[in-house]
């Protein structure tokens, strides 16, 4: 079952994609206190997608797909929080070993960090260029969404937690400005490159959240990023260093994940920091994952003045 946030007539609206268009969950509902939101449906649980599941084959009412707009699936979680260095080769392409060996699963632990919900956008949606990068790079990511509280969660059942799957575009600033005139410090770089995450609209996601009960193996995936047309990263999720059920069993260990929370898998290799060949005013990325369909999103216009916060 695909979920979806859209946008009609200026109003935030949930509902069920169809082939046809998409079904509205607000005005489908026959019993008191509807679901506003897909993070209230998830709140509800088991029981509230099981409605759901028969309204999808119930339903004939369709909102036509020429008048409304998808959003990111939860436009406000609660946390989105995203890993570093999840696929060995786009280690290696950047160029920073991180402690990598034959067998980093078993050396290392995910490197999770937490963005900001402001940095969420939908699909056909251009991206905002910052004021405080003049490279602007994509990273092709599948997204996680739980669907239940997990506390202390071991690897073997922690795809339990999971309520489905989707798109996401980790956007990122690699040329963030902010050295020139300023005293190095210990972990600098790390923290250029944190605040090169956490600009508006630099979490593209969507264009739906597909139920887990229909994604099959979640480590089989195909997954690829164009821009322009052109391929730019192409892989497969069975790549990944730590798998879904390992990321969600460690961060459950390290805070409460809850019903709505967005876990973005790390990147394949394919960035631009690796070739130079960075995003350009205009361009069109496309990001696609099996069964998931294709995000698109475009990069805004590049800033005529780019923040110097020390000048």
């Amino acid at each position: 079952m695909k979920l979806v946030t859209y946008s009609k007539e200026g109003s935030a609206l949930c509902g069920i994609l169809t082939e046809n268009g998409i079904i509205d969950i607000t005005s489908n509902w026959e019993d008191a206190h509807p679901p506003e939101n897909i993070f209230e449906i998830l709140q509800r649980g088991p029981e509230c997608l099981a409605k759901l599941f028969e309204m999808a084959h119930s339903v004939e009412a369709i909102v036509p797909t020429d008048s409304f707009s998808l959003m990111a699936p939860i436009p406000r979680p609660g946390k989105i929080i995203a890993l570093a260095g999840n696929y060995s080769e786009h280690i290696k392409e950047a160029g920073l070993s991180l402690g990598l060996t034959n067998s980093p699963r078993n050396t290392t632990v995910p490197r999770p960090f937490i963005m900001p919900s402001t940095a969420l956008l939908g699909n056909d949606q251009e991206i905002p260029w910052p004021i405080y990068s003049k490279t602007i790079d994509y990273e092709l990511e599948l997204g996680v969404v739980i669907g239940k509280k997990a506390k202390f969660v071991e690897p073997e059942a922690a795809l339990n937690y999971v309520a489905g799957y989707t798109i996401v575009n980790d956007v990122s600033a690699r040329s963030v400005t902010f050295v020139t005139n300023r005293a190095k410090r210990p972990w600098d770089e790390f923290y250029d490159w944190l605040n090169g995450k956490w600009a508006d609209g630099f979490c593209p996601m969507g264009p739906y959240l597909l139920t887990a009960d229909e994604i099959g193996d979640v480590q089989n995936l195909d997954m690829n990023l164009k821009v322009n047309g052109e391929i730019r990263q192409e892989a497969n999720s069975s790549q990944m260093i730590y798998p879904v059920a390992d990321i969600v069993s460690f961060l459950s260990h390290l805070m409460t994940l809850e019903p709505g929370d967005c876990i973005s898998t790390g990147t394949p290799s394919g960035v631009a920091m690796a070739t130079g060949n960075f995003l350009k005013e205009g361009d069109k990325i496309e990001a696609t994952i099996e069964k998931l369909g294709t995000l698109t999103n475009t990069l805004g216009k590049k800033p005529e003045k780019f923040y110097e916060p020390l000048q």
